[in-house]
């Protein structure tokens, strides 16, 4: 085994194998930083050019895309708040505050530091796991893996804001709309109203950017200015590097967690940054700044999302089962080039299982030792007027949403998803407990399924089923205690305030939020109506899901209708930021019509016409730009985009006229 891993090492630092990692690693950084492209895009997008490479190479190309992905998706969760990938959505609740207040480099020098560290960390568990992990992953069958998704949920309470109900109200409308499709147990379609397109269910990239980056490009928009007001960042880079070491053990729990969950199939980087935050939270005493700047919830999530490749290999190379999406199209990639993955991989093929560990470590080392040096001058985008840069932004969105099914239904829903989105933010229904809902409502009906078809319900009495349940009512009781410590904290604050000046602003008219909680209620009853016409394995995940939310989005209700003005659910945006008959604050929904008046012309004209119209009115309009400076910015988004588009061998959405009208030339 060490002659092995010797010979790894000897082979993974010779000229060709680095100079070929090197190359997936500037692959990796370019696909990392688009929004919702990800690993499965870039790994798409590799694949075809591996025909006939030597083994070896190959691997080291596919690596050095696979581990730098989740350090480079990182850049427009910070300066952008619109989450790179699965992977990086809860950085964006942390991250994107520092960048707000000037800090954005130090925000992405923790996040690139803490991706390292993780992805090094990685590589050491996936060195030591490859011998012994065979059967741990063979403990963990159905009955542990819905167990994990309740542990996932238990991060509701953490992640709940102000009002416990109005968490657990938003987590649960996740889990519906994560349900609408087909059935896993029967097969059966579940509020689809005999749409094609959401009988395949909403896909995550469009909920992640429709429920995150819409509602953060409509607020900026709206105040009009730069997402930084600051003009010179400093060396923030070496206090982003100082905090990953002051948080050393953090960052070292949650890449064991992310080691742990990469490696559990079905689970992976969807909800292991959720999990790390939750923890972060959950474990730190001064828990008051999290949700508006603290570097802790970016070391917390980012130490994990590449801790977890490492862990996600694992059952890639030993058992051929990945353990998600990316790591699907790496396991085809590996059979592409003739290496077949499973129990050879520790014996005859244990020189290669070992070069893939030393690429790994090796590719972590480079990308973010790259994006480190590159954070300085990135994170000054963050000082441009956000005019300028929205319409940048919303075009890679709608193009990135658009790869989810390639349907520009695809563009419909994220329009939809970001109209929720932005009346969630107003009204104070955490959108990170959404995702949390809507990333593990299938595998959790999923795996309950099949773990009472194969155990019935004395699944409950597994050993490993009352482990990680101990370790969920664990995770309950310190949320309850920080709820708790909350309301305490918020109480004494606001008695020490009374008399000494202007207190929290709070809303008297409730009519908005009870028209809000109500529509949430008559979902949920539609929910509970189409569960009974289903069968009973088709409908009793959703009836049970419809009937407890009915009772919570009801209480929120009734504190709304009957005018609990003191009451935690409360709470309206709107009014507390002032925007509410100020002249110079756009209305909530003003730039949500522009967007969707883009979505409308793609239909119509096609995307590359559309996104032309769409960039010269708004620069001209919105951002008063001159006519050359349009044209310039204008001109670059329509080649970048066509380029990209090329090299992605993707046809662009086209609209009723090209598909009208034969042109000599593409126009979408």
């Amino acid at each position: 085994m060490i002659d092995a891993f010797l010979a790894a090492l000897a082979t993974a630092t010779t000229g060709p194998h680095l100079l070929y990692l090197a190359g997936g690693v500037v692959l990796g950084l370019a696909i990392g930083i688009f929004p919702g492209l990800g690993g499965i895009a870039g790994l798409s997008l590799l694949l075809p050019f591996l025909y006939g490479m030597e083994p070896t190479t190959a691997l080291a190309m596919l690596i050095g895309l696979v581990a730098v992905i989740p350090t480079s998706d990182t850049f427009t969760s910070v300066l952008m708040g619109i989450p790179g990938s699965s992977g990086s959505q809860a950085t964006v609740l942390d991250g994107f505050p520092m960048a707000k207040r000037g800090e954005a480099a130090r925000a992405l020098a923790a996040a690139f530091s803490s991706s390292l560290f993780g992805g090094i960390f990685g590589a050491l568990v996936l060195t030591g796991f490859v011998l012994i992990a065979r059967p741990v992953i063979l403990a963990f069958g159905s009955a542990e893996l819905f167990m994990l998704t309740l542990l996932g949920l238990s991060m509701v309470g953490v992640l709940a804001g102000n009002s416990l109900l109005k968490g657990l109200g938003a987590c649960g409308i996740g889990l519906l709309l994560g349900s609408v499709g087909s059935a896993p147990a029967t097969g059966e379609y579940r509020m689809t109203f005999g749409n094609f397109y959401l009988m395949d269910g909403l896909p995550l990239v469009v909920v992640g950017l429709g429920i995150f980056a819409l509602p953060e490009i409509v607020d900026l928009l709206r105040q009009n200015r730069a997402i930084s007001e600051a003009s010179e960042l400093g060396k923030g880079w070496v206090s982003g590097v100082r905090d990953l070491i002051r948080n050393k053990w953090l960052a070292l729990r949650c890449a064991v967690l992310g080691c742990i969950v990469g490696a559990l199939p079905g689970l992976g980087g969807s909800v292991v940054d959720w999990i790390s935050y939750g923890h972060a939270v959950q474990t730190t005493k001064n828990k008051d700044n999290f949700g508006n700047g603290d570097v802790r919830g970016v070391i917390g999530p980012e130490s994990s999302n590449n801790a977890k490749e490492g862990g996600a290999l694992i059952p890639t190379l030993l058992f051929g089962i990945p353990g998600s999406g990316s790591m699907a199209v790496f396991l085809g990639g590996m059979v592409l080039i003739g290496i077949e993955p499973g129990p050879s991989m520790v014996t005859t093929n244990l020189d290669i299982t070992y070069t893939i560990v030393w690429s790994l470590a090796l590719a972590n080392l480079v990308g973010a030792g790259a994006c480190l040096l590159l954070s300085k001058w990135v994170a000054k985008i963050t000082t441009i007027p956000y005019a300028l840069m929205a319409p940048f932004m919303i075009t890679i969105i709608c193009f990135a949403a658009f790869q989810a099914t390639r349907d520009l239904n695809d563009l419909v829903a994220l329009v939809g998803i970001g109209t929720l989105g932005v009346l969630m933010k107003r009204f104070d229904w955490p959108r990170p407990a959404f995702l949390i809902g809507f990333v593990l409502a299938s595998g959790m009906e999923t795996y309950l399924y099949q773990a009472v078809q194969f155990d019935g319900w004395g699944f409950l009495a597994k050993p490993g089923v009352l482990v990680i349940g101990a370790l969920t009512l664990i995770s309950i009781y310190f949320a309850a205690r920080h709820a708790s410590g909350k309301s305490k904290n918020k109480a004494i604050k606001n008695e020490e305030q009374e008399g000494t000046g202007p207190q929290p602003t709070r809303a008297t008219n409730l009519q908005p939020q009870a028209l809000f909680a109500a529509g949430v209620f008559v979902t949920f009853a539609y929910g509970f109506y189409d569960s009974f016409q289903q069968s009973f394995l088709g409908s009793v995940f959703t009836a049970s899901l419809c009937a407890v939310m009915l009772v919570i989005s009801g209480a929120v209700l009734f504190k709304l209708a009957t005018g609990r003005v003191d009451d935690p659910v409360n709470h309206d945006n709107e009014v507390i930021e002032g925007h509410i008959g100020d002249q110079g604050i756009a209305s909530l929904f003003h730039y949500l019509y522009w967007i969707t008046g883009l979505v409308i012309s793609c239909y119509l004209l096609g995307f590359l016409i559309s996104i032309i119209g769409f960039f010269v009115t708004f620069l001209l309009v919105k951002a008063r730009t001159s006519l050359m400076r349009t044209a310039i910015l204008t001109s670059t988004i329509v080649v970048f985009m066509a380029s990209l588009a090329h090299i992605l061998v993707l046809d662009l959405p086209h609209g009723l006229l090209q598909s009208a009208v034969e042109l000599p030339w593409p126009l979408g």
